[in-house]
């Protein structure tokens, strides 16, 4: 498993995944995150893996990706097609995907769902990310939405007010098929990062929250 210390303390390149089952999940979940770390730490290179997508969508979720890793020195963007909503039907297929990932990129950190999100494809995501890459440092994100699993997280990553504003003002530009949705609004972005804000004390009072399950120090 990576260490803390190994990950964060001596400015060594690091390699990210990002894990989404559909085409705004990374944006939400771990957005502001990731613009953290390529901002403030050697990023040497990010993948970026949506599992779901239709041709709208996907065309939306590549000029998002490629917005949200403007700072990375090496990116890889992949967007695939599995059937919206049917993930555990179809995990075989997602699974042989994962094997193909794991081939590809050796991470020093992954961002996934959360393994309690009620959502049946994020918690395959998170599951099978849980199979394929058993050593590696990995931070689960939420998604707010109508189920109500917003949890407890255990780490929070502060967000600077242009990383905050940033996060949400690309959502909204790159993702109109998503407008009509009730709960994708400002509104909703904003307050969960207010909520992670005021738990963790941070300075601009934005934040991120992760569920850290296996640290090392």
């Amino acid at each position: 498993m990576t260490n803390l210390n190994q990950f964060f303390g001596n400015n060594r390149p690091l390699k990210i995944l990002a894990l989404g089952a559909h085409c705004d999940d990374i944006e939400i979940g771990c957005g502001g995150a990731l613009l953290h770390l390529l901002s403030n730490y050697n990023v040497e290179e990010v993948h970026w893996v949506v599992f779901s997508s239709n041709p709208v969508r996907e065309l939306e979720a590549r000029k998002s990706a490629e917005h949200f890793l403007s700072k990375a020195t090496k990116k890889k963007i992949v967007i695939k097609s599995f059937r919206n909503g049917y993930f555990p039907f179809v995990g075989a297929e997602i699974k042989d995907f994962f094997e193909v990932i794991k081939k590809d990129i050796s991470p020093d950190l992954i961002f996934t769902h959360y393994r309690d999100d009620r959502h049946q494809d994020h918690r395959c995501i998170s599951d099978l990310c849980w199979n394929t890459f058993r050593d590696n440092l990995i931070f689960e994100y939420e998604i707010p939405k109508y189920d109500g699993d917003i949890g407890n997280p255990n780490l929070f990553i502060p967000l600077t007010i242009e990383n905050k504003n940033k996060k949400i003002e690309s959502l909204l530009t790159y993702f109109p098929s998503q407008n009509n949705k009730q709960w994708f609004t400002e509104n909703t972005f904003e307050s969960i990062m207010r909520i992670r804000g005021i738990e963790s004390n941070a300075q601009s009072g934005f934040a991120e929250a992760f569920y850290a399950r296996k640290i090392t120090l």
